[in-house]
């Protein structure tokens, strides 16, 4: 299935006034295109200009509950990683700020995910290249017939920008399973970015049951939410057959280093999908902290009150959905065989996430190399195979676990990709990104 979003049909109308031409525009403000202006604030000429849809740059707004965690460490930050002096780490914004000793007072093992959404926030702020209510909903391209040639942004009320090269930094959306499509907008059925909002000034029934769809680290975390809020009877749904910890060994985070990127670049298609499915865990599993809590709040309550607040459901696969009488039903297939069945007022929907569609326009996309499945192919330095490749590059952040590695839309390489990114843009080398003590011979 292609990711690419149509956009509006026609041609877009030019304003009255010539729309600002950059050497390189990126849409969406989240962190991977701030680390890109971050690091291109130093490089590139006029700075690396976002243009964000949102009024203010924003990450993961609705999951910085109370307890939210981090999953990685606050050293993988914007910069660091290629360039610790830069003025936009996570280290100035603590000094900045005034609170870097209450900080490591608190000795934490994993940072608050709302301090580090407050950083990103300081760290656009600091940038004067963002450029926020700026929707981008097509990239076309225009050539000049000798040669030459430019990409166009253009937004609802016409061309927004022009720019030599274009990174897109679109960021994701929930994934909604098939069997949910019908009940979107339902009364009772929550997406888990929602459900704080939702609860916000809620009155609970404490053993009205709730529902969490989900066995990943946002399903913990709601789960967690859940009880905060007085929920009593929460049924705790995942398809694996336990609920599995994210693996931080320190084999597994070799998988999050620049040598094993070029590595896993490298090796047939085949074995790259074989790879990536075989360290799952090293991403997508929930924090063993975020595990032992809800077992400990389950054990804890059980003491006060003689009931376990939460019925941990695993090896179940939600095939069926319906709504009625004021409850959502959900029927579920066992791994070892047979169906069940759920049902509660409240069920949330923490079923992982997707990338969210390309404003590709037609003509564009027609000169792009494309998988199997639509999407565009990816070089080493994550730009797009297409046509004018050699002079008007299109670069695409966040879209590539295959090609690059389980990694690829985890925070931790975020400084090193941007670095590949820069370092291509300008053709020469802006930025060293130096991994040269592995101990691991994969090859």
């Amino acid at each position: 299935m292609s990711e690419q979003r149509q956009c509006p049909v026609g041609a877009t109308p030019e304003r009255s006034d010539r729309p600002p031409h950059h050497a390189v525009a990126g849409i969406g403000a989240g962190p991977a295109n701030l680390s890109l202006a971050a690091l291109g604030e130093k490089v590139v000429p006029g700075g690396v200009h976002l243009y964000e849809r949102r009024p203010a740059p924003a990450w993961h707004p609705g999951q910085l509950s109370e307890g939210s965690k981090l999953q990685t460490s606050w050293v993988k930050d914007l910069v660091t990683l290629v360039d610790p002096t830069n003025r936009l780490s996570f280290l100035n914004y603590l000094v900045s700020s005034g609170r870097l000793y209450s900080f490591f007072n608190a000795q934490y093992a994993e940072i608050p995910r709302l301090e580090f959404a407050r950083y990103l926030a300081w760290a656009a702020g600091e940038l004067g290249t963002i450029h926020c209510s700026t929707p981008v909903e097509c990239v076309s391209y225009a050539d000049d017939g000798s040669g030459g040639g430019r990409f166009v942004l253009s937004g609802p009320e016409g061309v927004v920008a022009t720019a030599d090269h274009v990174v897109l930094g679109l960021g994701t959306r929930p994934r909604v399973p098939a069997c949910f499509e019908d009940l979107q907008g339902a009364r009772g059925l929550v997406l888990a970015e929602r459900l704080q909002t939702r609860l916000s000034g809620a009155a609970v029934l404490p053993y009205q049951p709730a529902l969490v769809v989900g066995g990943g680290q946002t399903g913990a975390e709601c789960v967690l939410m859940l009880i905060r809020h007085g929920f009593r009877d929460v049924r705790w749904i995942g398809r694996r057959n336990w609920f599995a910890p994210m693996d931080d060994s320190p084999s597994a985070n070799d998988f999050f280093r620049p040598t094993y990127l070029r590595f896993f670049h490298g090796l047939p298609e085949e074995v790259r999908r074989r790879y990536v499915a075989q360290q799952q865990l090293t991403s997508d599993g929930i924090s063993l902290a975020t595990l032992q809590e809800v077992y400990q709040l389950n054990y804890e309550t059980y003491l006060r009150e003689g009931r376990h607040p939460v019925m941990l459901l695993p090896g179940r696969d939600v095939v069926r959905a319906s709504r009625r009488d004021g409850q959502i039903a959900l029927w579920c297939e066992r791994d070892w065989g047979g169906r069940e069945r759920h049902a509660a007022p409240l069920v949330v929907l923490a079923t992982g996430r997707e990338p969210a569609g390309l404003p590709l326009a037609p003509g564009l996309a027609a000169l792009m190399e494309s998988d199997e499945s639509g999407r565009p192919l990816l070089e080493a330095d994550y730009s797009v195979r297409w046509k004018n490749a050699e002079r008007n590059r299109l670069y695409l952040q966040n879209r590539s676990r295959i090609g690059h590695g389980i990694a690829d839309p985890n925070l931790s390489l975020l400084a090193v990709r941007s670095a590949t990114i820069l370092n291509s843009v300008l053709e020469r080398t802006a930025y060293v990104v130096r991994d040269e003590h592995v101990s691991t011979a994969w090859a």
